[in-house]
């Protein structure tokens, strides 16, 4: 059995952590965390999320330091804002915790690049070099588990690249033309503090952070090629829709593509689709979709997820369960 404790329990993807977590026969869910100062303290998560009366009501501790987490668990979920995790990691990890970390902290290995995206210094540059970037369907399991620091992938970069790694690892895109990735996301990618521009009556669908937005560097490094990111807002809770559009290299022909995407048929969290998927078959579940359509040299891919689902906590326990032996998938449904 596999102690296991979440920090930032109280956010949304920390919640779906809870939910899942208390479905795993293979795992005892031993604290969960918020910071000294949060509203939510003392709380039961239950009180703030009804769907986890009865799965899990425990009590909601405030984290004072990291020997909380290192006596109560062999594994933490950082659910965490970014300076966060950069701060409690290496004390876990030295202590031997597992750290599983759903924030930016550990993402992006240039440490300028990473203060330019994030806006503070990396100050635990040995750690980063030996942290393990997971986006689970490439994710190499020998070296995942010599680590004590896995870094999970952004929800916008596991949309994107799950639906772009394909062709790139087939060497089937003239990449002369940067790949052009436009995703929109629901506002719960926001977060659950309240904010002016994702209160209901304010959000639209609009572009954002365009040409400036932190996930643009994660993955250009992660898929080895620069690509043009623009984010959106949308008018709905959950979900990603990301449209792709790139240049195929001369002579690339559909079976060729279908080829590459076949990669996913032994990858029970992808389901590649005969047409161009729906957000809302996604929407709820742990699974990516993805979709291709082709004409005059060029390539459209959709894929579409869960941003706080297969873009964070169920990402986060399929790597978990990677990381140990467990089926992929267990607590996930």
């Amino acid at each position: 059995m596999v102690k296991v404790a979440v920090v930032g329990a109280s956010g949304y993807a920390g919640a779906q952590l809870c939910r899942m977590i208390s479905k795993h026969d293979d795992l005892e869910l031993t604290g969960l965390f918020v910071s000294e100062g949060s509203l939510d303290k003392g709380k039961k998560i239950s009180e703030l999320y009804g769907f986890l009366n009865g799965i899990c009501d425990q009590e909601l501790q405030p984290l004072s330091n990291p020997q909380s987490l290192i006596d109560c668990a062999d594994a933490v979920f950082l659910a965490t804002d970014h300076k966060v995790s950069h701060d409690l990691a290496p004390a876990l990890t030295q202590a031997g915790v597992v750290v599983f970390d759903l924030s930016g902290a550990f993402r992006i290995s240039n440490v300028d690049v990473f203060e330019k995206a994030y806006g503070f210094p990396h100050e635990h540059q040995d750690l980063l070099k030996t942290a393990v970037y997971a986006l689970a369907e490439y994710t190499d399991v020998e070296k995942l588990r010599a680590t004590k620091m896995v870094s999970l992938p952004g929800c916008y970069p596991t949309c994107s690249q799950l639906g772009l790694r394909p062709l790139i690892d087939n060497n089937l895109l003239d990449l002369n033309y940067r790949p052009s990735i436009n995703a929109v996301s629901g506002v719960s990618g926001a977060g659950r503090k309240a904010k002016l521009t994702n209160s209901f009556c304010e959000v639209s669908l609009n572009a954002y952070g365009v040409f400036t937005h932190r996930h643009q560097p994660e993955i250009a490094e992660h898929l080895g090629t620069e690509v043009i990111f623009t984010p959106h807002l949308g008018d709905f809770k959950q979900g990603i829709h990301a449209t792709i559009n790139a240049k195929l290299k001369d002579g690339v022909t559909e079976e060729q593509v279908k080829k590459a995407y076949a990669y996913y048929d032994n990858k029970p969290l992808v389901r590649v689709k005969s047409g161009m998927p729906k957000l809302q078959d996604v929407q709820y579940t742990p699974f990516c979709d993805i979709g291709f359509a082709m004409k005059d040299g060029y390539i459209v891919v959709c894929s579409c997820i869960d941003n706080l689902l297969k873009g964070a906590s169920a990402q986060a326990l399929q790597v978990l369960n990677m990381y140990y032996g467990f089926k992929e998938t267990k607590g996930l449904f």
